[in-house]
């Protein structure tokens, strides 16, 4: 059935006219997003709508369709041709195409084929937005492709938070040498593996037979939490320096955790020379005065030297990997091998 033929039998007052002085009229291409709420339309999107003297949609089940329906919107299921939506619009009539998740790309190509050849007088062409993604919206599609990743792959609907752990280690330590290098595409990449991890360990945990929890309750959890930690962002107090910002942080933090030491919370199966670190830089918060414990043997040289590096400002984790790495780069040009260029080592 022809697309003239199906916009007749819906909507009569469409039917183009015939004679060489008819208008070309207005063709409105109207996309939406699928990740906010159907019906949450612009206000000039449902003027256009209101306005159109015919509305079509080639998906019959796009999300949107109830929504303009129940709003008084009649909407004719039709995929027309460039040639015959031109047609349709003679006479000054506009019609507003509702556009499919895959914006028509067919029809388009159509349309700009028919005003590059010169012959056809075309309508006005006027592409709207109805919808437009939030920052952060892609994340809502990470959760619907995990969601589909966790029910029907065999090796991801099997995996559990402690199977995964060995891989947030790894993916984390690929995220700091993307920084270390300097190397943005890299970064946006391992910041992506850092990312599903969370996602991962999200979806997984929402099967828990009696403690479940969900994306949105992390999200919601850490939301709350940097409310609660910037007053002098969400609420009355002040802050002009980075220390007074520090001072916010630790005291509702202490206020959080009720914690009896300044060594709770900080992680013993860390690398040796971040904990020494991070104990550190507990210390001096805290402004104790703990010496150093002395004994026989490097890693009581190591833990010295990891101290006077967090007093200096030096992070001795990162220090030693750019030393090894300039060790790494020694070892290669004696054995006159190419420059390493950041390439994966084979640990096989």
């Amino acid at each position: 059935m022809g697309y003239v033929r199906i916009v007749n039998e819906t909507s009569p007052a469409v039917r183009p006219p015939a004679g060489p002085e008819a208008a070309p009229g207005r063709i409105v291409l109207l996309t939406t997003s699928h990740r906010v709420a159907p019906g949450l339309l612009s206000w000039p999107a449902w003027q256009a709508l209101r306005g159109a003297d015919a509305v079509l949609c080639a998906d019959g089940a796009h999300p949107q369709l109830p929504y303009l329906r129940e709003a008084g919107i009649a909407v004719a299921q039709a995929s027309p041709t460039a040639q015959e939506l031109v047609d349709a619009c003679a006479g000054g009539r506009t019609v507003v195409v509702v556009a499919t998740g895959e914006g028509e790309p067919a029809l388009t190509d159509g349309l700009a084929r028919l005003a590059g050849s010169g012959r056809v007088a075309m309508p006005d062409l006027e592409l709207l937005p109805a919808s437009y993604d939030l920052p952060g919206a892609r994340l809502l599609d990470l959760v619907q492709v995990m969601d589909r990743i966790r029910e029907e792959c065999p090796w991801s609907s099997r995996q559990t938070h402690e199977g995964l752990a060995k891989y947030a280690i790894e993916e984390a330590y690929e995220l700091v040498e993307a920084i270390e290098a300097g190397d943005r595409v890299e970064l946006r990449e391992e910041l992506g593996d850092v990312l599903l991890q969370v996602v991962f360990h999200s979806r997984i945990a929402e099967e828990h037979p009696d403690a479940p929890f969900s994306v949105d309750d992390v999200a919601g959890g850490i939301v709350a939490k940097l409310i609660r930690r910037h007053p002098h962002v969400f609420g009355d107090e002040r802050a002009e320096t980075p220390e007074d910002v520090k001072e916010h942080w630790l005291r509702t933090k202490a206020e959080e955790k009720q914690r009896t030491s300044v060594t709770d919370g900080v992680p013993l199966g860390q690398p040796g020379l971040a904990l020494a670190a991070k104990l550190a830089s507990r210390v001096r918060t805290a402004d104790l005065d703990v010496p150093v414990p002395e004994g026989d043997g490097i890693g009581y040289e190591l833990l010295a030297l990891a101290v006077r590096a967090e007093a200096d400002g030096v992070d001795p984790e990162a220090a030693l990997r750019a030393a090894a790495r300039a060790y790494r780069d020694a070892i290669r040009a004696a054995e006159g091998a190419p420059a390493a260029d950041g390439e994966e080592e084979d640990e096989g």
